[in-house]
C-alpha cells in the first residue's frame, strides 16, 4: 500500500470568493426542467393555476385592498415572558450593537449595517436587488439579487426582539426609539407584495414571529411606543403591515413538493399572529387554518421515532422551534394542540438527547444555514440543541432531558417564565436512563456505543436512513451508510456540515456529496444523482436488515442501492461491529459487482484532530485522548490526507453557514474487480 500524499491546505474565505457567479442561462434552464421532473402532474396543474394567481397579483397590485380597521377591544394573553435571574449586560451589549448598525450576518460578524439598514442590500455582496413584484422575481440569481440568504436574514427582523428584551430589562426609551425608526424605514423600503422581502411567505411569517415577540416585550397594544398622536399613527402602520403579511402568508403556501419545514414555519407565523392580534374578525379563522396545518404537518414531516424527514439535524431543531412556539402561545390563550402533536414533539427532543454525545456535540447530519426563528438568548456558550433539550426538560416533565442540557438557559427562562428554574430544580438526575433510545428505525439511525454519558463514552452514530423529504429532498445528503464516532465526549470522525446554499455551487456540491461522508463511494459519482442546488433526481434507498445490542457487542448493518445504476451495478452494504470490551469497531464495506470499478472511502476528521502515521494505520489524537484506525488491505491501493485542499476539494468542515476551516481527511482508493469486502479497524 502506498502512504500518504499530502495535500496541503489553501483555504479561502468568503471575502476572497465574494464575487459573484456569471449569469448562467443554461444552468437555470436545466434546473427547470429537473425541477419539473419532481413534480406530479397535480402539482404541475397546481403551479400553473398558482403563476396564474401571482400575475394577477401584479397586475392588480396598484389597487390593493385596503387594510380592515382593527378592533384593539381584545385583550390576548401575553405567552412571552420577561426572564428573572438573567444576568442584563449580554442583553443590553448586544442592544448597544444594533443601535450602533452593528450587526451578526452569517460569517459577517460586527458588519455595519447602518441604523437602520438597507433592507433591499444584500449585506456580502452589496448587490440591491430590485423593487420588482417579489413572486416574480428569481432570488436565485446571485447577479439579481446578491446571496439571498445574507439579505433575508436581517429582514427576519430577530434584531428587533433583542431591542425589545433590553427594553424590558431595563426600561430605556432609545431602544423603542430604534424599533420604531426602524420598522417606519421597513414600511418604506419594502412597499406590500415588491422586492426580494415579499418574495418568500416563509420570511414573511419568520417576521411576523419576532414581530409578535418584540410586541410582547414592548408592552403589547400600551406600550409606551404608542402614546400620543405620532404613536397611534405608527401602531396603527404596523397593524397595517402585520396584516398584509398575514395575507401574504395564506396566499402562498408552500405546497407539495415544496412543503417542507417552509410550510410548518408559515402556519406557525399564521397562528402567532393569529394569536398575538386577533383585532379583525377574520383572525379566527387564521388561527383554526394554522392550527389544523400545524397538526398535520407535524406528523408528516417528523417520523414517529422523533427524527425529522428532512433528515437534517439543524432542520431538527429548527421545526421544533417553529412547533414550540405556537404551542406555548396557544397555551396561553386557550387554544390546545393535541395529545399526538405534543408528543411528537417530544419524540423529537428524544432524538436529539440521545444523538448529543457527553461533551454535547451533536452530529451535523445534513443541511444547515444557521438561520434562527426567536433569537431570545444571548449567551454564546449555550448551544441551541441544549436549549430545547432544558425547555422540553420543563415542559414536559423529563429528566433525562434536563441530564443532557445540564442547566437552565435564558431562553427558557424568556419562554417559559419565573416557574421555569423551580420545575426544573425539581427534576432529578436521570444519567442511567440515556440514552433515551438507540434506534430510530423511521429516520434510519443507529447509535452504538459503551459507557454512555461517562468519560470513557463511545458514541458512533450508523446512517440507513432515506435521503431525505419529500420528491427533491431538497436538505438531505448523499451520506448513506456513512458514520460519525466521538470518544469521551470529543468528536474525533464526523459529519463535515455544509457551509454554502446558492451562490457557491462547487462548494454546495461537495459539502452534500458523498465525498465528504464517511462512506464509500464509487466510480466518483455520488450515491445520489443531483440536480440543483436544492434538488435530487435519483435517490438512493437505504435500509437496515440488522440490529443487535448486548453488554458485550452492538452490531449494525446497513445497505443503499445507489449505486445500481451504474452500467455494472454495485450493492453498497455495511456491517459495524462494536467490541465493547476490546473498545474496537470493525467496520466491513461489502461491495457487491461484476466488473471493475473505482472505490473510495473516506474518513473526515475533526479539525482538532492530529493525524499522525503509524506503519499503515494512523493515530488520531486529541488532547490526552488517542484513537487508531487501521485501513484496508488491497492490492494497488493507496491513500491521500486532504486538509484544506481546493483542486480537489476535499478536507474541510464548517460548523457555521459560510465559514469553512480545513480538517484532516484520509481518502482511501483503489481499483477493485467483483466483489470485495474491505475491513477496516478502529481502536478506541
Amino acid at each position: 500500500m502506498r502512504m500518504p500524499d499530502a495535500i496541503g491546505a489553501s483555504e479561502t474565505d468568503w471575502q476572497a470568493a465574494s464575487h459573484l457567479p456569471a449569469p448562467d442561462r443554461m444552468g437555470t434552464l436545466r434546473w427547470r426542467f429537473n425541477r419539473l421532473r419532481c413534480m406530479t402532474a397535480a402539482e404541475i396543474g397546481h403551479r400553473l393555476g398558482d403563476l396564474a394567481r401571482i400575475q394577477a397579483e401584479r397586475l392588480l397590485l396598484p389597487l390593493a385592498r385596503q387594510v380592515p380597521a382593527p378592533d384593539l377591544s381584545c385583550a390576548p394573553t401575553t405567552w412571552i415572558h420577561v426572564a428573572q435571574d438573567v444576568s442584563v449586560a449580554p442583553y443590553l451589549a448586544a442592544a448597544e450593537r444594533l443601535v450602533l448598525g452593528k450587526f451578526d450576518v452569517f460569517a459577517l460578524k460586527g458588519i455595519d449595517l447602518g441604523s437602520p439598514p438597507r433592507w433591499n442590500r444584500d449585506p456580502k455582496t452589496g448587490v440591491e436587488a430590485p423593487l420588482s413584484f417579489g413572486m416574480l422575481l428569481d432570488y436565485r440569481d446571485p447577479q439579481l439579487v446578491g446571496d439571498i440568504k445574507y439579505l433575508w436574514e436581517p429582514n427576519r427582523h430577530l434584531h428587533l426582539v433583542t431591542l425589545a428584551q433590553a427594553f424590558a430589562l431595563s426600561g430605556e426609551a432609545r431602544y423603542l426609539n430604534v424599533i420604531e425608526r426602524h420598522l417606519e424605514s421597513w414600511f418604506a423600503a419594502c412597499p406590500p407584495g415588491l422586492g426580494p422581502n415579499w418574495s418568500s411567505a416563509l420570511e414573511a411569517a419568520l417576521r411576523l414571529i419576532n414581530w409578535s415577540l418584540a410586541w410582547q416585550l414592548i408592552g403589547g397594544i400600551d406600550s409606551p411606543l404608542f402614546q400620543g398622536i405620532v404613536g397611534e399613527r405608527f401602531r396603527l402602520s404596523w397593524l397595517g403591515s402585520i396584516h398584509r403579511h398575514v395575507q401574504f402568508v395564506r396566499e402562498h403556501f408552500s405546497l407539495y413538493s415544496s412543503a417542507n419545514n417552509h410550510l410548518i414555519g408559515e402556519a406557525a407565523g399564521l397562528f402567532i399572529a393569529a394569536v398575538t392580534w386577533p383585532y379583525w374578525p377574520h383572525a379566527q379563522t387564521w388561527r383554526t387554518t394554522a392550527q389544523t396545518m400545524l397538526e398535520q404537518e407535524a406528523r408528516l414531516q417528523n417520523a414517529p421515532d422523533g427524527v425529522n424527514r428532512e433528515q437534517a439535524v439543524y432542520y431538527q431543531q429548527f421545526e421544533l422551534d417553529l412547533l414550540l412556539l405556537p404551542l406555548l402561545a396557544g397555551r396561553a390563550n386557550g387554544v390546545n394542540f393535541s395529545t399526538t402533536y405534543r408528543s411528537r414533539i417530544e419524540a423529537m427532543l428524544e432524538y436529539l438527547a440521545s444523538i448529543m454525545d457527553v461533551g454535547g456535540n451533536v452530529p451535523m447530519i445534513g443541511d444547515a444555514d444557521d438561520g434562527v426563528v426567536a433569537n431570545l438568548a444571548h449567551d454564546e456558550k449555550f448551544c441551541r440543541y441544549r436549549s430545547l433539550l432544558a425547555t422540553g426538560a420543563v415542559l414536559f416533565g423529563r429528566s433525562e432531558l434536563k441530564t443532557k442540557a445540564s442547566t437552565l438557559d435564558d431562553k427558557t427562562r424568556w419562554l417559559l417564565g419565573a416557574d421555569a428554574a423551580a420545575v426544573f430544580r425539581s427534576l432529578p438526575v436521570a444519567h442511567d436512563r440515556l440514552p433515551v433510545r438507540r434506534t430510530f428505525p423511521d429516520g434510519g439511525y443507529y447509535i452504538l456505543g459503551r459507557d454512555f454519558e461517562g468519560k470513557n463514552e463511545i458514541r458512533l452514530i450508523a446512517d440507513a436512513g432515506p435521503l431525505g423529504y419529500q420528491s427533491i429532498a431538497a436538505h438531505g445528503h448523499a451520506d448513506a451508510l456513512a458514520f460519525t464516532l466521538s470518544v469521551g465526549g470529543l468528536e474525533f470522525l464526523i459529519d463535515p456540515g455544509t457551509y454554502a446554499y446558492h451562490t457557491q455551487g462547487l462548494w454546495r456540491a461537495y459539502f452534500r456529496g458523498t465525498a465528504a461522508h464517511n462512506t464509500v463511494r464509487v466510480d466518483g459519482c455520488d450515491q445520489s444523482e443531483p440536480g440543483g442546488n436544492f434538488m435530487w433526481l435519483t435517490k438512493a434507498k437505504a435500509g437496515c436488515r440488522l440490529w443487535r445490542s448486548s453488554a458485550y457487542q452492538d452490531v449494525f448493518e446497513g445497505w443503499h442501492d445507489g449505486y445500481m445504476r451504474l452500467a455494472d451495478p454495485v450493492m453498497h452494504s455495511r456491517r459495524i461491529t462494536l467490541d465493547k470490551t476490546g473498545r474496537r469497531i470493525v467496520i466491513e464495506d461489502i461491495l457487491r459487482m461484476a466488473g471493475t470499478h473505482d472505490i473510495e472511502l473516506f474518513f473526515h476528521c475533526s479539525e482538532r484532530c492530529r493525524l499522525l502515521a503509524v506503519g499503515d494505520n494512523y493515530a488520531l489524537r486529541q488532547g490526552d485522548l488517542s484513537i487508531l484506525l487501521k485501513l484496508p488491505q488491497a492490492q494497488g491501493a493507496t491513500i491521500q490526507l486532504r486538509r484544506g485542499s481546493v483542486a480537489p476539494i476535499g478536507g474541510w468542515v464548517s460548523h457555521r453557514f459560510d465559514v469553512k476551516q480545513p480538517a484532516p481527511t484520509l481518502r482511501w482508493m483503489a481499483r477493485l474487480t467483483g466483489t470485495t469486502v474491505l475491513r477496516s479497524e478502529i481502536i478506541c
